[in-house]
């Protein structure tokens, strides 16, 4: 079943171990035809963080597509949690304090996007020429920034820029918020993980989203992630909007 929207959703994913690291503790979820992408970071210095960004992505593709966002959503929750209590399980079991992971999740039905997270894996949505990020980071820094204590230029640069708040598996009870947006033709999201959005600036996310198609733009900011050191696990997934009703018919300006 595909999921019910009047958009054609075109998307590309690639995640990549970086520079530094070892093993790759990311993991991505890309299924345009289903309206459903994520994006899984295991937690640094954790037991196998690797396991637990598998199963969170793993969970959420068994989802089968909801006939509305209203329960697409629901769905999506549902096997967080579940994902959430598998990994408690795990971590007790390898006699450990915790196995998590961050996520982002996104989910299209008709003219609406809604989109889950936990931790400091983001979302950008990129319109008509203008980049927002559309999540905002569970971490120690954004709550410093929110309480005046940081700027955005020195919380690049904080000792506690990758101590999050909030995981997959970091807690019996899964903390997760949500928002729901309006879909426009041309839009295009970017989830990503903080092996991205850390190394790139705001402006050159845009540049790449706006001038190159998913392929491509995954690639590209992948590339340069690890240009600028890639010293952490990089994964993105690109998706873009269509509007299948809208007449894109233009004169030849030649004419």
């Amino acid at each position: 079943m595909k999921c019910p929207t009047p958009f054609r959703w075109t998307s590309a994913a690639r995640t990549d171990v970086g520079l530094v690291r070892e093993v790759n503790e990311d993991a991505c979820l890309d299924r345009p035809e289903h309206g459903l992408w994520a994006v899984a970071d295991g937690m640094g210095g954790h037991a196998v963080g690797d396991v637990a960004s598998r199963l969170v992505v793993d969970t959420l593709g068994a989802i089968e597509p909801a006939a509305d966002l209203v329960r697409g959503v629901a769905d999506a929750r549902t096997r967080l949690i579940e994902a959430n209590h598998l990994l408690r399980i795990e971590a007790a079991a390898r006699q450990v304090q915790r196995i998590g992971c961050t996520v982002v999740v996104l989910i299209a039905r008709e003219r609406q996007c809604a989109f889950l997270w936990a931790g400091d894996s983001r979302i950008y949505r990129c319109r008509q020429g203008r980049l927002q990020l559309l999540t905002r980071d569970h971490s120690q820094v954004e709550q410093m920034k929110s309480r005046g204590q940081l700027t955005d230029e020195q919380a690049l640069h904080h000792p506690a820029l990758h101590l999050i708040t909030r995981a997959v598996g970091a807690t019996d009870r899964l903390d997760l918020d949500e928002s729901v947006v309006d879909v426009a033709d041309g839009d295009i999201f970017l989830l990503c993980s903080d092996g991205l959005s850390n190394e790139l600036r705001a402006q050159e996310i845009l540049e790449t989203l706006a001038r190159l198609d998913c392929r491509a733009a995954s690639e590209t900011l992948v590339d340069l992630a690890l240009e600028r050191g890639g010293r952490d696990n990089i994964s993105a997934v690109v998706v873009r909007a269509d509007d299948t009703a809208t007449d894109k018919t233009l004169l030849n300006p030649a004419l």
